[in-house]
Order: C-alpha cells, then structure tokens, then sequence
C-alpha cells in the first residue's frame, strides 16, 4: 500500500491555477495538499441525517461510550468527501467530468476533533478521445492529525488541456 509515509513525495503545495492542467500530471507524482480540516461535530450529524444513515456508531453518544471506540464516529462518506474536497483544487480544479470513484476503503475510525489532511499520486494519465482533455486516475488518502490513513479513494477524471485553456472576457 502506498502512504504518505512511505512514497516517494514529490511536494507540490498550492498548484491551484496554472498547474493543474492534464499536461501537469505524471505517474508516480505525489501531492501533499496545504490544507487540513478539522471535522465538526455539525458536519458528521448534518449529513448522517440528510442520507438517513441513523447508526448507533454516529448518533448515539451514550451506546459509544461502552464500545472499545468509546465515543461516535464520522459517517465514512463524510471522512472520504472531505479528503476528496481537499484534493480538489490541487487535481481536479480543472476538470470537465468526474469519470469515477472506486476502491474506497475506511481504514481507521474518525472522531469528532480529527483533523484530516489529504494526500494524492497519480496512477495513470492517458490522452482521451478528446483533444481538449486527457484522462487521469488519482488515489486519494485522508490522514489524520496523529498521521494515521483513514481512507483511501480512487478518482478518475477528465481534466482539460492547458492548450484548450480560454481566459475570463
């Protein structure tokens, strides 16, 4: 498995803007991306109620405290959404379509007050059958605040040229 700990990382922080374009990417490149989030109580239980997953594991404050976990958990679905927001701007800012998501692991358990941080290699680039874009797959991985993985994604998307680029009027 490939972490943060043990890749070899090519440091990039704030690509956003001229960077991040398909010619950018190359097989093998490892992005730490500048930002952490910490996980807010409010954003686990908002969104846990929106999709109506009502598990003891993220509402239930006093079940949890008798489980080895001890208090409730982030619903994983927030955990990897973040990780792949943190990303965003560094991989994905000018992509034209989100062609997939997959292998989406949770390997650790996430608590309200972790903050987490996001990590990204890119695993392939390839020309598309578009001039104006080219195909990349991204693995993605949260890690927390005590550098601990707690998730891991693989993302694929159409991102633009540079040469296709057409500034703002």
């Amino acid at each position: 498995m490939t972490t943060p700990n043990t890749a070899p990382v090519t440091r990039v922080a704030g690509l956003t803007g001229a960077g991040n374009y398909f010619e950018d990417f190359r097989v093998g490149l490892v992005i730490r991306h500048a930002r952490g989030k910490t996980l807010e109580a409010l954003e686990n239980v908002f969104i846990t109620n929106l999709v109506m997953n009502t598990a003891a594991g993220h509402f239930d404050e006093h079940v949890m405290k008798g489980t080895p976990f001890g208090q409730r958990l982030s619903f994983g679905g927030v955990n990897f959404s973040l990780v792949l927001g943190l990303a965003s701007q560094d991989t994905t800012e000018n992509a034209i379509v989100e062609l997939g998501l997959d292998k989406i692991r949770l390997t650790a358990p996430v608590f309200h007050g972790d903050t987490l941080y996001a990590y990204s290699e890119v695993l392939e680039a390839k020309d598309a059958d578009r001039p104006d874009a080219g195909e990349v797959r991204f693995k993605h991985w949260g890690v927390n605040q005590d550098g601990k993985v707690v998730c891991e994604v693989e993302r694929r998307a159409l991102i633009k040229r540079r040469s296709h680029w057409v500034p703002a009027p």
